[in-house]
């Protein structure tokens, strides 16, 4: 973009620190200054290797702003981001019941541009209201609110309103492969689908979602993709039969790996069992295999260029095969 531009970057988590990085190494970033939003006792963390990272890039021009959006009051969100042209959200579902809801509603008072809300996921409005991961209804609200203001701000005037984009990515290729999951166990060489072999999920990896979002911020097609909408994006889409295949051709090829499916109905019953389990709730939604997957051709990453990792690609350079 060719005006200088002020981005704030609420959180910098596993998410929020790939968006961040994405950022600072754009090749258009030369008139961006950047903002990363975080609780004071963040600001100066312990963690030594943590305290390194922040302060590289605030030698890169990462600039930290001191806030609470849990505690503090949703008036003071606003007074912050008003002083921004885009704000993104990459503080996840940890910030607890409502904080998605309190940022949309900050940024819409405070009249930012542009804003990226935390929605990097599943497509919520296949799924619906009342899935088993209750709190992705909160990602609806945020929606309507959105969608809402859209259509009561002056249409003849996009200066006047916020423009937003949500970023739908499937699932996270780390969380895939992420043990606790039950997927993709390599220890225990077995593989779990979800459903049914034949459901399919769409994943990308953090690394890519980052420099995704930085492209949607500062790159050529960012007017375009500001506008209302939502983009999907994807580094894969394939069945469990053939992540099965994948693993199995990944790992030494010794012996062959344990292949299960966990059913909807199995899903629920260990959810019933334990009503709070995160994990449960997920499996449900995914066994179920609606509003999870997209072709990859309609990708907003296939569309502009952006190469992204397959799992087989993610898999090897993470080393964990």
């Amino acid at each position: 973009m060719s005006k200088s531009q002020q981005i704030l970057v609420i959180g910098a988590g596993e998410l929020g620190a790939q968006v961040i990085q994405a950022l600072v190494q754009h090749p258009l970033r030369t008139t961006a200054h950047i903002s990363v939003l975080l609780r004071p006792s963040s600001i100066t963390p312990p963690d030594r290797h943590r305290a390194q990272e922040f302060s590289h890039l605030r030698n890169q021009g990462v600039k930290y702003i001191p806030a609470d959006i849990a505690l503090d009051a949703e008036s003071h969100l606003t007074s912050i981001f008003r002083t921004f042209d885009t704000v993104v959200g990459c503080t996840g579902f940890s910030a607890g019941r409502g904080m998605q809801v309190k940022i949309a509603r900050a940024v819409l008072a405070a009249k930012v541009p542009r804003y990226i809300p935390w929605q990097f996921g599943v497509d919520y409005d296949a799924i619906g209201r009342g899935s088993a991961q209750d709190l992705f209804d909160e990602q609806l609200d945020v929606r309507d609110m959105l969608r809402c203001a859209a259509e009561t701000s002056d249409s003849d005037d996009k200066h006047s309103k916020t423009q937003w984009v949500i970023i739908s990515t499937g699932m996270f290729t780390s969380f895939l492969f992420e043990p606790s999951f039950g997927v993709v166990e390599i220890f225990n060489r077995r593989v779990t689908a979800l459903g049914h072999q034949d459901n399919q999920v769409s994943v990308t990896a953090v690394e890519d979602i980052g420099r995704i979002t930085a492209e949607v911020i500062l790159g050529p097609e960012s007017d375009s993709a500001f506008d209302n909408k939502v983009i999907y994006v994807a580094g894969d889409t394939l069945t469990y039969a053939k992540l099965g295949d994948l693993v199995e051709s990944l790992v030494d090829g010794k012996s062959r790996i344990e292949r299960n499916v966990k059913t909807v109905q199995e899903a629920r019953a260990d959810l019933a069992k334990e009503p709070n389990n995160t994990l449960f709730k997920y499996q449900v939604v995914f066994g179920e295999g609606r509003g999870v997957s997209w072709d990859l051709a309609e990708t907003w990453n296939r569309k502009i260029g952006i190469k992204v990792m397959t799992v087989e690609e993610w898999a090897r350079t993470h080393s964990l095969v």
